[in-house]
């Protein structure tokens, strides 16, 4: 006779999906690299991926590389797991980066106490090869 495990199975977690638009930002990722789009004729940086540059409505943006250093703007230390698939990743130490160029970029903290996390500190990217679905996924550390 067996008993039924008590061990929950872990769901998978979600992976983002790139679109035709966001493409080339996941694309550099995956080669260890931050890419997103800039429109010249508004000299902005932009970011999330997009057919138009926000404001100006200019159809001219490209995709420049960026070093990804920035600054911690805002976080939260997630005690409790955020969904289902994060139950054994907690902490979960969920971050808004703002990069050097400007735009902001919704992350996760790694290699960092929680009690250490400080609004404003200097943050370096670290890129989260996921073997499973292919994917990378740009999370961010205290800057050495």
């Amino acid at each position: 006779m067996t008993t039924p495990s008590t061990e929950k199975a872990v769901e998978p977690r979600p992976q983002p999906e790139a679109t035709p638009v966001s493409q080339p930002y996941w694309d550099a990722l995956r080669e260890h690299r931050i890419s997103i789009q800039h429109s010249p004729s508004a000299d902005q940086w932009v970011f999330y991926p997009r057919l138009l540059a926000p404001g100006t409505l200019a159809d001219d943006l490209e995709w420049r590389e960026i070093s990804g250093a920035g600054t911690l703007y805002t976080f939260t230390v997630a005690e409790r797991p955020t969904a289902p698939p994060w139950a054994d990743r907690v902490p979960q130490l969920l971050a808004v980066v703002e990069w050097d160029e400007g735009p902001r970029v919704s992350t996760e903290l790694v290699e960092v106490d929680p009690a250490d996390i400080r609004i404003g500190m200097r943050v370096s990217p670290v890129f989260h090869d996921d073997p499973e679905s292919g994917m990378t996924l740009l999370h961010y550390r205290p800057a050495e």
